[in-house]
């Protein structure tokens, strides 16, 4: 089983970073006095439409797989399962959190929730316990 990055969840994070982005810029410019706030709102937006476009094929290659109850990554990440502590949808991430306290995140899931289905019940198989 596979899980890759959803490209419309990768847009649609980034629309949502740019709307921060650009108030967060408006409201330091407030703050500092600046006559021309509006500016806040494009430095924002092309920040975020710049770091969107620049990574977008990088970050949309990266899946990972559920293979023999190891969870296999980008950059040779490799998780096994009965490692595995805590599960959790953080945005449109699934967080993976080890034993041993390591981080894994599984990002711009479609479906957050359905791949927590998918790695739990693979977790449950593996480890045999229906009761998790």
């Amino acid at each position: 089983m596979t899980f890759t990055p959803d490209r419309a969840t990768y847009i649609r994070t980034h629309w949502i970073m740019a709307a921060i982005a650009m108030a967060l810029g408006m409201a330091i410019l407030w703050a500092l006095g600046n006559a021309h706030v509006w500016t806040g709102a494009i430095g924002g937006l092309a920040a975020v439409a710049l770091r969107g476009w620049y990574l977008m094929d990088e970050e949309l290659g990266h899946a990972w797989r559920l293979e023999d109850g190891v969870l296999a990554g980008p950059g040779e990440r490799r998780v096994p399962l009965d490692q595995v502590e805590k599960i959790r949808a953080i945005g449109a991430a699934v967080q993976i959190v080890t034993k041993t306290g390591d981080k894994h995140l599984i990002k711009f899931q479609a479906d957050p929730q359905a791949t927590i289905a998918r790695i739990e019940a693979a977790r449950c198989a593996n480890t045999g316990d229906r009761n998790e």
